[in-house]
């Protein structure tokens, strides 16, 4: 008896572990922890532990090793009645969360030139002529890609931009909980937020921006959503300015229309391809980057862009630039990995540099 007490005990503490390991996963979701069978060794693939959970009361230590992708050994230590025994218990932890795009199986269709990201669209801007396309009508969520009209509005609103404005606890994300390092207090012109949404996808600015229009947030969203519709995207609709909701959706065609109506505006061409910026957050100096790094390639020669993440949307880019002589346009949806998206990028410079301007003719894109 005293033994079953000791293991259920053990049990409770590794599934409080594994909650704290995993704490956005859905209760129904997690793991449970299970006894190792005797003779069974269970290896962590690291040496430092990443949660210690401690019950003093009934003697009991959990602690949880491992790779935070992979597998987890939970080791409980038990010390009750002056007799020490100890549970090992290896849990799978859960899987990476699918986007959109491979839940509905986009990632299933292959294309010529091998592009990670399951929608991906380039177009001359000047004669709308489409180079290559896949799956460039499917609607998904576009992430931090909303800030671009979240730009477009702002600049268009004529707001005064040397205008101080201060991050508020209503500038927090809540819906994500991602971090920021704009302290709730801190006071920057509304130029030097428009700067760190476009150029860093700071949330709790572009959040900012969108409360500080005239009429607050419901109205700066119905000014995006009618923006969009100005604009002719017909499969485009927005919640939020920041992009943390995968309600804001759009397509690969739609986000064309918006990367060629903010690129006309030049302070939006400017601040979304600043390689870094500092501003000053409780009186010290901190110091932003770029979150699409092909701004600091000599290689390229971008005249916007935008990046955006999400689980729901994957990896996201769109960038206006200048390759062979054209002026194009690229759009890449739902990449899976961390670099994907740039590989993409990549991989449509080398086409276009080196293969379109004597095949374009011919060429049949995928899509």
């Amino acid at each position: 008896m005293r033994t079953r007490n000791w293991l259920a005990t053990g049990l409770v503490v590794c599934g409080a572990v594994l909650a704290l390991v995993h704490p956005e996963a859905d209760a129904g979701q997690r793991s449970q922890a299970k006894r190792k069978p005797a003779g069974v060794t269970a290896r962590s693939t690291t040496a430092r532990p990443l949660v210690v959970l401690r019950n003093t009361d009934r003697g009991v230590t959990a602690r949880v090793a491992g790779s935070a992708k992979s597998r987890q050994v939970v080791v409980v230590h038990s010390q009750q009645r002056g007799v020490s025994r100890k549970l090992v218990a290896a849990v799978q932890s859960e899987p990476a969360r699918q986007s959109f795009g491979q839940i509905y199986g986009l990632h299933d269709r292959t294309d010529s030139l091998d592009l990670k990201s399951s929608v991906a669209l380039v177009l001359d801007q000047d004669t709308n002529e489409v180079l290559f396309s896949k799956n460039s009508e499917a609607v998904l969520p576009i992430a931090s890609l909303t800030k671009l009209m979240t730009a477009l509005i702002v600049t268009e609103a004529h707001q005064p931009l040397t205008e101080m404005l201060v991050v508020t606890e209503d500038d927090v994300d809540t819906l994500k909980n991602s971090r920021s390092r704009l302290a709730v207090g801190t006071q920057l012109s509304r130029e030097e937020m428009l700067h760190l949404a476009l150029m860093s996808s700071e949330n709790r600015a572009a959040n900012l921006l969108g409360r500080n229009y005239p009429g607050g947030l419901p109205a700066f969203v119905a000014a995006m959503n009618r923006k969009a519709r100005e604009l002719g995207m017909r499969d485009t609709f927005f919640v939020e300015p920041t992009g943390l909701s995968s309600r804001n959706q759009s397509s690969a065609r739609d986000l064309a229309l918006l990367v060629k109506a903010a690129h006309q505006h030049p302070i939006i061409r400017q601040l979304s391809t600043s390689p870094e910026y500092a501003v000053e957050v409780a009186n010290h100096p901190v110091q932003f980057r770029n979150t699409n790094g092909l701004v600091r390639s000599p290689e390229w020669n971008i005249g916007l862009q935008k990046t955006g993440y999400i689980s729901e949307a994957g990896r996201c880019l769109v960038m206006q630039a200048k390759l062979a002589g054209r002026q194009l346009i690229m759009v890449f949806l739902d990449s899976a990995g961390r670099y994907s998206r740039i590989g993409d990028a990549e991989r449509v410079r080398r086409w276009v540099t080196e293969s379109l301007p004597t095949t374009v003719a011919s060429h049949k894109p995928a899509g």
